[in-house]
């Protein structure tokens, strides 16, 4: 399914007065795909508790993707915050997958399926009775020896399609990058992807942002394809 379909309902673009306020430490979330960036996981724990916490609280689901050598590192961060752990799994109020069942599917990233998926997941939760779902990526699947990571880039614009595109409640995504392992160019590609960034703990409206069609449009410009 492509990530441009009228279908595509997940998110929303600015709050409405219907909104719940959905806050990142001191500040409001005023749109829902946000780039973080950390120099580890426990700096990146550290920004993302509160924000988890607080949906929790509110009720909300929490959905997030990890590398697969982490799955159980994870876990135990959560537990270490005062989650009861064992109890929201089984509720299902809490879901932790490995980027292998996620992102890297049958060995290979397909950007349209996960992005179908990300739909899915939306409708699911809202028939599950959850309000929203907030979400945590690790993205350091990109940087596996797999068919289609390539497209990290036309991924992460293109999710600014289904995450930004309708107004209403939205769906909040923090993408986390470690930027030990990311080169440095990646990195600002992906912010320009992103209308959100944390930076240095604090988030920030991104005025590097561009547009995906423009994005899009650059990127098959550096291909020779424009």
């Amino acid at each position: 399914m492509d990530a441009t379909d009228d279908k595509v309902n997940l998110t929303g673009n600015i709050p409405t007065e219907s909104s719940r306020p959905i806050r990142l430490g001191d500040a409001m979330i005023s749109r829902p795909h946000i780039c973080g960036f950390f120099n580890s996981h426990d700096d990146e724990f550290r920004v993302a508790i509160p924000f988890i916490l607080e949906g929790l609280k509110k009720g909300e689901k929490a959905f997030h993707t990890v590398d697969p050598k982490r799955y159980d590192a994870h876990l135990q961060q959560l537990a270490s915050a005062g989650l009861d752990v064992p109890t929201l799994l089984e509720s299902r109020q809490l879901e932790v997958h490995d980027w292998n069942e996620m992102h890297l599917r049958d060995g290979l990233f397909d950007e349209s399926r996960t992005l179908a998926g990300w739909e899915q997941i939306g409708k699911q939760a809202k028939k599950d009775g959850f309000p929203l779902i907030r979400f945590v990526t690790h993205m350091e699947w990109a940087l596996e020896d797999r068919p289609g990571v390539g497209d990290l880039l036309e991924y992460e614009a293109r999710a600014n399609y289904l995450w930004l595109r309708f107004k209403g409640p939205f769906n909040p995504v923090i993408c986390a990058y470690d930027l030990t392992k990311f080169a440095g160019d990646v990195v600002i590609d992906v912010m320009r992807t992103h209308p959100l960034v944390i930076v240095g703990g604090v988030i920030h409206e991104n005025p590097f942002f561009v547009p995906p069609d423009e994005f899009l449009r650059e990127l098959r410009e550096r291909r020779g394809s424009g």
